[in-house]
C-alpha cells in the first residue's frame, strides 16, 4: 500500500500539479466580465481549468524527458522524478500519452473551440520542447503565447468578449516574468541551466529589458484603469486605485530578482512569498469590490 502511495506521489510530482496555478488565467475573462458568480459559466471554466492543466502536465513530462541529461547537471532540477531516477522513461511516456489523450478527449465534449486551443497549445509546446526553446527571445515569447491561449480558452468557455487590454497586459506580464527566469538561468550558467538559448542573453540585456517591460506594464495598467471604455464598462471611475497593489507587486518581484536573486521559479514565489500573496489578495478584493458591489 505504501509503495503504491509513494508511486502515486511521484506521478503527481512529475505532473507538476503546483504549476496548475498558471491556468487560473482561464478565470480572468469571466472575472473581468462581472459575471464571475454565474454558476453555469463558472463551472464551465472550472472544467476547462482541469483539462488545460492536464494538457500542461503532458507538456511538463515531455519537457522533462527531453531535458533529462541536462536536468541531472542542474542543482535544483536534478531532484525531479526522471532526473533522480525515481521513474523510468517508459513510465513517463505512458503518463504523457495518458494526460494528452485525456485532455483532448474531454475537451472535445466540452467545446470544440476549446479543443482547438488545447491542440494548438500542445503543438506549440511540443515544438518548444524539442527545438524552439533553443532560440533566445523565441523561447520567452512562446511562454507568453501560452498565457494568451489560456485567456482565449477562458473567454471561449465563459462566452465573454475579451478586452484588448487583457491581451496586452497578459502578454507583458508573462514576458516580464519569463525574463526574470532567464536572469536566474544566467546566474546558474549556461551549462547547469540546461538551456542553449541562454547564450543569447546577458545580465545587461536582461536588466534593460526588465526595466522596459516593468515601465510599459505599469503604464498599460494605468491607461486601462483610467480609460473611458473601462470606466463605462464597469460603471466605476475608481479602478485606478487598484494600481497601488499592481505597482507594489511588481516592485516586490523586482526585489526578488535583483536583491534576493531568486526568480528561477515564479510558482515557488507565488506559493512561498507572503508579501506577494497578500498583495495579490488585496488586489483581487479591491478590484472585485469595485466591479461587483
Amino acid at each position: 500500500m505504501n509503495r503504491l502511495k509513494n508511486k502515486l506521489l511521484i506521478y503527481i510530482k512529475l505532473c507538476r500539479i503546483h504549476h496548475w496555478a498558471k491556468n487560473l488565467f482561464l478565470f480572468l475573462p469571466l472575472f473581468f466580465s462581472g459575471g464571475f458568480f454565474e454558476f453555469e459559466m463558472l463551472f464551465s471554466v472550472l472544467k476547462g481549468f482541469f483539462l488545460f492543466s492536464t494538457s500542461a502536465s503532458c507538456v511538463y513530462i515531455l519537457n522533462d524527458m527531453c531535458d533529462l541529461e541536462k536536468d541531472r547537471l542542474h542543482p535544483i532540477k536534478k531532484f525531479r522524478p526522471l532526473a533522480a531516477g525515481l521513474l523510468s522513461r517508459a513510465e513517463a511516456i505512458y503518463l504523457c500519452l495518458f494526460t494528452a489523450i485525456l485532455s483532448l478527449l474531454f475537451s472535445y465534449f466540452l467545446d470544440v473551440r476549446f479543443l482547438a486551443l488545447i491542440t494548438l497549445y500542445l503543438v506549440i509546446n511540443i515544438a518548444y520542447s524539442f527545438k524552439l526553446k533553443e532560440f533566445s527571445l523565441i523561447d520567452i515569447f512562446i511562454i507568453a503565447i501560452g498565457f494568451i491561449l489560456r485567456i482565449l480558452a477562458g473567454g471561449v468557455l465563459s462566452e465573454v468578449a475579451i478586452s484588448n487590454w487583457l491581451y496586452i497586459m497578459t502578454f507583458l506580464l508573462s514576458v516580464f516574468i519569463a525574463i526574470g527566469k532567464r536572469r536566474d538561468d544566467l546566474l546558474f550558467g549556461a551549462v547547469t541551466s540546461g538551456r542553449q538559448s541562454i547564450s543569447g542573453y546577458n545580465i545587461e540585456f536582461i536588466n534593460v529589458t526588465t526595466g522596459i517591460l516593468c515601465s510599459v506594464l505599469i503604464v498599460s495598467y494605468l491607461l486601462y484603469t483610467t480609460s473611458y471604455e473601462t470606466m463605462l464598462h464597469f460603471q466605476n471611475k475608481n479602478l485606478y486605485l487598484t494600481s497601488f497593489f499592481v505597482i507594489l507587486g511588481i516592485f516586490r518581484y523586482l526585489q526578488i530578482i535583483f536583491i534576493k536573486k531568486d526568480s528561477g521559479s515564479p510558482i515557488k514565489i507565488l506559493f512561498e512569498d507572503r508579501f506577494i500573496q497578500v498583495v495579490m489578495l488585496l488586489w483581487v478584493l479591491l478590484f472585485g469590490f469595485l466591479i461587483y458591489v
